[in-house]
């Protein structure tokens, strides 16, 4: 990876609606030598896809909550269903398994107090041990850039 690949990546992440043309304009390349990296990128899974980023508020989706799940079965079975469950719900976003007291994670955005208890009536199919729900009242920094100064 080298300095034109980190470029292209900084400018994708800022605006992936760039057309090649503006892309390699931006960074000083021809338009064939952009496109070759940028396929190439796409190939290596280093860019994984192009989405637009929508603004919650205005989806009537005011209310982000971060949910802590701990479980007392620590098997694949029990992993399985737990997955399948989080993966049919819309509102869920994100999911991880956490270490340390924590067992998992999961960010989710809902309507209002009605809608988180629809999401929480759902999420308790997975039979959870103990759950715990933080609601987010102010949005300090939310980014989807990923930091590439290491590079």
């Amino acid at each position: 990876m080298d300095k034109f690949d980190k470029a292209i990546l900084e400018t994708l992440q800022r605006d992936a609606t760039l057309s090649v043309a503006e892309i390699a304009d931006r960074i000083s390349l021809s338009k064939t030598a952009c496109w070759r990296r940028i396929q190439k990128l796409e190939s290596e899974g280093v860019v994984k896809s192009r989405v637009a980023l929508l603004d919650q508020e205005k989806l009537n989706l005011s209310l982000s909550v971060f949910i802590s799940v701990r479980t007392n079965q620590h098997n694949q079975e029990w992993l399985q269903e737990f997955r399948r469950v989080v993966s049919g719900i819309a509102e869920v976003l994100e999911v991880y398994r956490m270490s340390g007291e924590l067992d998992y994670l999961v960010r989710a955005v809902v309507t209002d107090m009605a809608g988180f208890d629809n999401l929480y009536q759902e999420l308790i199919k997975a039979d959870l041990f103990d759950v715990s729900s933080s609601f987010v009242m102010e949005t300090i920094k939310h980014t989807t850039e990923l930091p590439l100064n290491h590079l």
